[in-house]
């Protein structure tokens, strides 16, 4: 009798569990697989050297990528010819105090500069706007060298860059970029500088699937 009650007791439970389990037999989670995806990738490049007091760098750039796979990537060369602008601060240390133009401030205006990237994109998604359109993108790492040829007695100067970056894709065959990056240039003499690079890109993609 005991038992008997104990079973009667238990009996709503165990039908409501059996009712969940019926309605929900398991969840299934999936990764939706990328829409797009790089092969051989020339990107035409507009930036800007931010970083220095003395002027602003204005330049433009062409560079080739080979994607070894969806995460993976070489930029197999860059380069780049910068267009220089004196800023205020430059043009008063000449006026006011007769500083000479080839002072070592001066020395690490850069001309042009050529180099090379690994690339690292663990990223990778979608999302609307407006709930009208959706596009995809992907954000990227990149590390690599490049040598920098700054003016008058700067010369020839290699360097070291870090950087991130973001892609949106508008097709199979073009995306836009955008690459902020930082350069530890040896500038000699036991000196080091930092050429920070803000670049906005187009990227035509050939070979690509979708």
């Amino acid at each position: 009798m005991r038992y008997a009650l104990l079973l009667l007791l238990l009996a709503p439970g165990l039908a409501l569990a059996q009712a969940e389990a019926l309605e929900n037999p398991g969840t299934t989670s999936a990764v939706q697989d990328r829409l797009y995806r790089m092969n051989h990738e020339l990107t035409l490049g507009v930036g800007v050297l931010p970083a220095d007091a003395y002027y602003k760098g204005y330049y433009a750039q062409v560079s080739y990528t080979y994607h070894f796979s969806d995460n993976f990537a070489w930029q197999v060369g860059r380069g780049a010819y910068s267009y220089n602008v004196e800023t205020g601060l430059r043009s008063q240390l000449e006026r006011d105090f007769g500083v000479a133009p080839t002072a070592t401030a001066f020395e690490d205006e850069v001309e042009w500069m050529v180099g090379s990237d690994l690339v690292f994109s663990p990223f990778y998604g979608k999302t609307a706007i407006l709930n009208s359109k959706v596009i995809h993108f992907e954000a990227f790492l990149l590390g690599g060298a490049t040598v920098f040829k700054l003016n008058r007695e700067g010369g020839f100067r290699p360097g070291a860059n870090l950087g991130l970056g973001i892609r949106v894709f508008k097709s199979d065959t073009v995306s836009f970029r955008l690459d902020v990056t930082n350069n530890v240039v040896f500038a000699g003499a036991s000196r080091i500088i930092n050429i920070p690079t803000i670049q906005l890109g187009t990227a035509l993609n050939f070979g690509a699937t979708e």
